[in-house]
């Protein structure tokens, strides 16, 4: 237990000065030359003005968390065109003995010489394991395409979205506003 507990202090002191080290040769090396430019906050280029504590618009938000995801998802399409494309070359009936076990064993992530000619995929079971994995991919994308379609509807990809196209309820009847006069006030009475 000694020796264990005395490796592991040689290991914290070592950790802290690997740590403390530059930062002290740093310290003594570097000159200094303080200037208002230097101590001024750096924000990706852009001068400081104002405070620090506005307000950001909630649409570089909700853009950026919309790229993410559907960014995210798109990169699922990726080992699914490797495994899609391997089974397509397996479906080849034409395809040579020695291929066709070359080609299941990077399907299946084996070893090379794991398996035996007689053991490879057919070109059969290749094929039904191609369309079952274009179904697959389908749905997934058939999902992805009714969420984008919601977001679209909603109009959160719209960066500016235009008043004019909003519609004001006047008692019973929707009117756009474009219908309104731009020049009589409006009033609603109520009956």
């Amino acid at each position: 237990m000694t020796e264990v507990v005395g490796h592991f202090l040689v290991f914290t002191v070592a950790a802290i000065g690997f740590l403390i080290a530059p930062l002290l040769i740093g310290r003594l090396v570097r000159p200094r030359l303080p200037s208002f430019e230097k101590d001024a906050t750096y924000e990706c280029g852009e001068p400081s003005i104002g405070t620090s504590y506005i307000q950001f618009d909630l649409r570089f938000y909700v853009v950026a968390l919309l790229f993410i995801i559907f960014d995210v998802e798109v990169v699922f399409f990726f080992p699914w065109a490797t495994v899609f494309g391997t089974a397509m070359q397996l479906a080849d009936p034409a395809l040579s003995p020695e291929v066709r076990r070359q080609l299941t064993e990077q399907l299946l992530t084996l070893a090379p010489g794991t398996i035996t000619n007689e053991t490879a995929i057919s070109a059969k079971t290749a094929l039904q394991f191609g369309w079952m994995s274009f179904i697959d991919v389908a749905a997934f994308f058939a999902v992805l395409l009714v969420g984008f379609a919601y977001v679209w509807k909603r109009g959160d990809l719209d960066w500016v979205r235009s008043t004019a196209e909003r519609k004001m309820t006047i008692g019973a009847t929707t009117l756009p506003l474009s219908q309104t006069s731009p020049n009589k006030p409006f009033s609603v009475t109520a009956s």
